[in-house]
């Protein structure tokens, strides 16, 4: 089943607790974190203290998106923070194997993120150590950005490839997710839709999370 998946990204910190409970009451089951450095991202967001603030609101799953130079360092102490699921960048990671099965060993879902500019093949000799991937439809670091067309590309052939190898890999996407290309991605092969500005920069987030969950939905049964 297709999940919409806030990011609190695109949030009032002001009232994050507010916004939260919006789309929680549209159904919402997880939210996704955006942790940026300002080195492997030119940007900063949230460190442990605001996760694990978030996790004392919220039963959602909480998706942390680790954009930082070090994850082996930081993901633990995610996790103690409160997050479900942890995603490194393939990109970041000298060893992926290692890094991976150290936050499944921590007790959390074990992602890989790979940028725009990263072949889907760089992925091959880990699929199946991987818990989930995220394609980056846009380049990481800021919110509200265009989506990049050829990320469909990347998740037809990833889709393809976790058929082949009968690999349970939920494809998560992620930038420039709108309610006009929500079914591309779905029909492409994605199961989860992180999406921003699109729910929480809108009159009604929780109406926003709806139409978009229903977009999917409808789209759901047509993949190309």
């Amino acid at each position: 089943m297709v999940q919409i998946v806030p990011s609190i990204l695109a949030a009032d910190f002001a009232r994050l607790g507010d916004e939260i409970a919006r789309v929680e009451r549209a159904g919402v089951t997880m939210l996704h974190l955006d942790v940026m450095d300002g080195h492997f991202v030119p940007n900063f967001t949230i460190g442990p203290p605001v996760v694990e603030s978030i996790r004392k609101i919220t039963r959602c799953r909480l998706d942390v998106h680790l954009m930082i130079d070090d994850p082996d360092r930081y993901a633990p102490v995610f996790i103690q923070a409160g997050a479900n699921q942890v995603l490194v960048h393939q990109e970041a990671c000298i060893h992926l194997h290692r890094t991976l099965r150290m936050i499944q060993d921590e007790g959390a879902k074990a992602g890989v993120v790979i940028n725009p500019a990263t072949p889907v093949a760089m992925l091959d000799d880990i699929l199946d150590v991987a818990d989930y991937v995220l394609i980056m439809s846009v380049n990481p670091g800021f919110g509200g950005q265009t989506f990049i067309t050829h990320s469909l590309e990347k998740v037809r052939q990833l889709d393809r490839k976790r058929q082949e190898r009968r690999l349970p890999l939920p494809i998560e996407i992620d930038g420039g997710i709108t309610l006009d290309n929500v079914a591309d991605a779905v029909r492409a092969g994605c199961d989860w839709i992180v999406t921003g500005s699109s729910i929480f920069h809108t009159p009604d987030p929780a109406l926003a999370v709806m139409e978009m969950r229903q977009a999917a939905q409808d789209a759901a049964s047509v993949k190309v």
